[in-house]
């Protein structure tokens, strides 16, 4: 680990408790309280604060985050590797890895490097055929499933074992979820998860440890395959989403992953074995 750093004739003002990795650029007028850890490939923007509070407390700054010109990061706060706090946020509470926070008090807008692509999107098919398309985060399927409208009702359906793509075991619904909070935030050791928002809408990054992609699930003959090692995050619900998750096994709370940075090992491991 850097020795504490004492440097603040260029970059602001830096507490002699502070430790900073390699290649961090903290710019003119920034201010780094008491005991805080910057890692790697690091941004501090000009005029942002990092001021742990009370004795003791500590922020982490993990490797290629970026807290950007005059934000705030108030208290023993964790900001995760890849992350990005907005110009003027003011962040009280940890930020989880690539997401976009912004605002007083700072919520997640988005998520780094997403690469949305408008032709994974449901919204951007050319045709409501039913069909499967392929996405460049890694066996992650869009599917649009067979939809009848009618004046009597409309309808939409799936098969599992023809056109879904597991027998399910299990399912469950999220719904009446607060437009800022975010649900997911982890992956599967070996269960396979197919999502559909019934009702309303709501967006969904996958997450293959190498390749990033967000969907958004806004029409119930729209289904989104995550299969096992994906990291999941569900977001950006509207008020009256419901969503429709199957999944092939029993929950077991020791097949979760949720720690972003186990998840990148064994995504690693798996790739070099």
């Amino acid at each position: 680990m850097e020795q504490p750093n004492t440097d603040s004739s260029a970059r602001g003002w830096i507490s002699p408790l502070a430790v900073l990795g390699t290649n961090v650029e903290i710019g003119a007028g920034a201010i780094i309280n008491g005991s805080c850890t910057i890692g790697d490939n690091c941004i501090v923007g000009a005029g942002a604060v990092l001021d742990p509070g009370a004795d003791g407390a500590h922020i982490v700054v993990e490797t290629g985050a970026r807290v950007m010109a005059s934000a705030t990061i108030a208290g023993p706060v964790h900001v995760a590797r890849g992350a990005l706090v907005q110009p003027g946020a003011v962040v009280m509470r940890d930020v989880p890895p690539h997401a976009i926070v912004s605002g007083n008090p700072a919520q997640i807008t988005g998520y780094t490097t997403a690469g949305f692509d408008s032709a994974h999107g449901p919204g951007a098919h050319a045709s409501e055929a039913p069909g499967k398309v392929a996405t460049r985060v890694r066996d992650v399927i869009l599917h649009r499933l067979p939809k009848v409208l009618d004046l009597r009702g409309n309808l939409t359906v799936g098969e599992f074992g023809r056109t879904l793509p597991f027998e399910a075991k299990r399912y469950f619904m999220v719904f009446g979820v607060p437009n800022a909070e975010v649900r997911g935030e982890h992956a599967h050791r070996t269960c396979h998860q197919f999502l559909i928002c019934a009702h309303g809408s709501c967006s969904v990054v996958a997450d293959d440890g190498h390749t990033r992609d967000e969907f958004e699930l806004n029409d119930p003959s729209i289904g989104l395959h995550l299969p096992p090692l994906t990291w999941g995050i569900q977001y950006k619900y509207s008020h009256d989403a419901v969503l429709l998750v199957f999944a092939s096994e029993f929950y077991d709370a020791a097949e979760y992953i949720r720690s972003y940075g186990e998840f990148v090992d064994l995504v690693s491991h798996r790739k070099a074995s």
